[in-house]
């Protein structure tokens, strides 16, 4: 349930037939929905990392551990490219 005092921040803003198209509210409000959309209260994971499934996450470490194995190495900047791509 979301609290009047919530409530009370939030702004609707209407096109010209009065139909609703964008919401407005607080950038401190904004930032607060975000961090509790993407993390776990309990693990501090981000939400698509609590759903990926444990099957993947072990064939991603022994992947890891191949690549480490046969002198695959990555600088650590070249493995964050892929996640700003």
């Amino acid at each position: 349930m979301i609290s009047a005092k919530i409530v009370s921040q939030i702004r609707y803003v209407t096109n010209v037939d009065g139909e609703t198209t964008d919401v407005l509210i607080p950038v401190e409000l904004w930032q607060h929905l975000i961090s509790s959309i993407n993390s776990d209260s309990v693990t501090g994971l981000a939400w698509i990392d609590e759903q990926e499934p444990k099957a993947q996450i072990l064939a991603d470490l022994q992947e890891s551990i191949r690549q480490a194995t046969a002198g695959q190495t990555f600088p650590v900047s070249e493995l964050w490219d892929d996640i700003e791509a």
